[in-house]
């Protein structure tokens, strides 16, 4: 396994400066974002797309300071029925450069579609009232399914896979409908970016997601949160307060350890089970805590799964008697 970071975590800092860090931190690999839901402040897409110059600066200066580049990162919704064809745009863009630099992944979201003709994604979480099925029924097979196959073509011809986050409001945001989209589509370009920090506050068990992901994970992110169980204990999990209001969210996340019960315990388990089901790449740590500053969330981050991280490969096998 290798211990990444996000850049985007340090988003204040030039693109120099965030990769001197990574350096400084001892890590091996980077991941950046290329626009859609990312201000995109070490990646100049437009520039990577057009210039072979561009994209050789980018990987000298990741190499240079003993860096690799894991993933690209196109987060978005690009099945949004007004900004759709925006955000496919980044994604298809995205994907074209990662293939010219050698970059194997790139990291995106399922995108949401809307209802039959609305302008607004619509994420269906309940069965009831029986109209709901028929919405998932057209964002599925309609809109999700037709688009994800396209997809799938365009990253297998330039060589690059799709690693899915599951996230709310997105029309992927747990297993089932993880291995749903694999299921439709080719699941040799289409897999799973892990990020537990999503499943945490719906309430999966980790451990069981990784055994129930097992080889679809293509790559992970590593993020924490934590309930608020004064808020959830009163009005459960889900929430529409901004993130700047932490203390009365039913949920944030937060600096890897502080939050998750079991603190360094729980990550221990976390790359030991990762290790189980045959991971052996990136584990890139992003920083989302609104109340610790970047640079002591990132370290601290490090400090804790630098201890925990399984680098080399097994080699012990039991005595042949």
């Amino acid at each position: 396994m290798q211990l990444g970071l996000i850049t985007d975590s340090v988003g204040s800092l030039p693109l120099e400066k965030a990769l001197d860090f990574a350096a400084e931190l001892n890590l091996d690999t980077v991941e950046i974002a290329t626009g859609n839901w990312s201000e995109a402040p070490h990646a100049n897409l437009a520039d990577l797309v057009s210039s072979g110059t561009a994209r050789k600066q980018l990987s000298e200066a990741v190499a240079s300071r003993g860096l690799t580049l894991s993933a690209l990162n196109a987060n978005g919704n690009q099945l949004h029925p007004v900004s759709g064809l925006k955000h496919d745009q980044v994604v298809r863009d995205t994907i074209t450069v990662a293939g010219e630099l050698g970059v194997p992944t790139v990291v995106l979201t399922s995108g949401l579609p809307a209802a039959r003709g609305d302008r607004t994604p619509n994420w269906i979480t309940t069965s009831w009232p029986p109209e709901t099925l028929q919405v998932l029924d057209y964002q599925w097979n309609e809109v999700a399914i037709p688009y994800w196959e396209d997809l799938g073509r365009y990253a297998k011809a330039r060589g690059v896979r799709l690693a899915v986050e599951m996230i709310g409001s997105q029309l992927v945001f747990n297993v089932a409908t993880m291995l749903r989209l694999r299921e439709a589509v080719d699941s040799e370009v289409v897999g799973c970016n892990l990020d537990p920090s999503h499943l945490m506050w719906m309430g999966a068990d980790i451990s069981d997601v990784i055994h129930a992901l097992g080889s679809s994970i293509f790559h992970v992110h590593a993020k924490d949160a934590v309930i608020n169980r004064k808020v959830s204990g009163v009005n459960g999990v889900l929430d529409t307060l901004p993130p700047s209001d932490a203390k009365n969210r039913a949920w944030n996340y937060v600096t890897l350890g502080l939050g998750h019960p079991g603190g360094a315990g729980f990550w221990a388990d976390f790359v030991y089970q990762l290790r189980s089901v045959g991971y052996d790449g990136p584990l890139n740590i992003e920083h989302e805590d609104i109340l610790v500053s970047s640079r002591e969330g990132v370290t601290r981050s490090v400090n804790t799964l630098s201890e925990l991280i399984l680098r080399d490969t097994p080699d012990w096998t039991p005595a042949r008697i």
